[in-house]
């Protein structure tokens, strides 16, 4: 099959940050690696050794950038006029109330597609062997946030809070000290000496700060489509903690952490629970990896090829599931 991967914003491979960016590498490389020939449609500046790179330009007709061969196109976000070619789109954020939506849109959890009156979805997965394997029985102290801090949704504001419950150090990755918007209604935590700020972290470094923390915390004030930091998190070994919006308390079960929309519950479980590194780890091992996601793509596809329409209906805006979230 030649299956044509469009993205845009998103120049592949990441280097640094990227979430979203790691996801489409991990799916084209293992549809590669199955046989499949692949063509990422995409910013200026991708590059890549097992597929073919072709340029997006946002100001073209889509339908005259994918080459004659292609049999497929997997989007990554909506395009402005309907393709010629048998396509499916996977929806990566929360599109808002007047977002018109194609029927084969793909969410990425139960519960993003839920709050879209929709039926499919595909968990994001992860190519794990662009990671260092995580040392899982190193000591293990403080806690870590990850996300764009910068994000008042992301709510690193309470992630700070949660760890000067507990008096522990918070390593923030994904966010500068004096760069941070979000912190105006947190500004005392800058001053705490327990609050480490990282940046953001390439795959080794980010995965060197998770090894030597006791969790995430995510208490997030967003539905959350997915959550890459938590598999990531989990991957080094580290439980997770967070809020109940979006896909969070889908993802996490009660082996691997705790959800709960009240600060001080959150700060409760974490000091009494006790986590398994090496339980973690296989979690995100085992259900978030990319030949999980790639295969369920590609029933996906086989459905599309032979005509189908993968949800019954065009996903529409369900305005009481996406209700703004509460702090908690």
């Amino acid at each position: 099959m030649n299956i044509c991967i469009v993205a845009r914003g998103l120049k592949i491979p990441v280097t640094n940050y990227g979430g979203t960016e790691r996801v489409i590498w991990g799916l084209g490389k293992e549809l590669h690696a199955m046989g499949h020939s692949i063509t990422f449609l995409v910013p200026p500046g991708s590059h890549c050794d097992f597929a073919r790179i072709l340029t997006l330009d946002e100001n073209e007709d889509l339908n005259d950038q994918i080459p004659e061969d292609i049999d497929l196109v997997h989007l990554n976000y909506t395009p402005k006029n309907s393709l010629r070619k048998p396509s499916l789109i996977t929806m990566h954020g929360n599109p808002g109330p007047t977002e018109e939506l194609d029927i084969n849109t793909v969410f990425i959890s139960k519960n993003h597609a839920a709050r879209y009156n929709a039926d499919v979805f595909v968990y994001n997965g992860l190519l794990w062997e662009d990671y260092p394997a995580p040392i899982l029985d190193k000591s293990r102290n403080g806690y870590h946030f990850l996300g764009k801090a910068k994000w008042s949704v992301k709510n690193a504001v309470g992630a700070m809070e949660i760890a000067r419950l507990l008096k522990e150090e918070l390593s923030v990755i994904g966010g500068k000290k004096w760069t941070s918007r979000n912190f105006k209604n947190g500004f005392f935590h800058l001053f705490n000496n327990n609050i480490k700020f990282y940046g953001y972290l390439g795959n080794e470094k980010k995965q060197t700060v998770m090894e030597r923390s006791k969790g995430l915390i995510f208490p997030v004030l967003w539905h959350e489509p997915f959550g890459l930091a938590i598999i990531e998190s989990l991957y080094a070994g580290c439980p997770v903690f967070g809020t109940e919006f979006g896909s969070l308390k889908e993802l996490i079960t009660p082996e691997i952490g705790f959800t709960s929309n009240s600060i001080k519950e959150l700060a409760s479980a974490i000091e009494s629970f006790k986590a398994d590194p090496q339980t973690c780890h296989n979690y995100a091992r085992d259900h978030f990896n990319s030949k999980k996601m790639t295969l369920a793509y590609l029933d996906l596809y086989k459905r599309v090829l032979n005509g189908e329409q993968l949800n019954r209906k065009r996903p529409t805006y369900n305005p009481v599931l996406n209700q703004a979230s509460k702090k908690t």
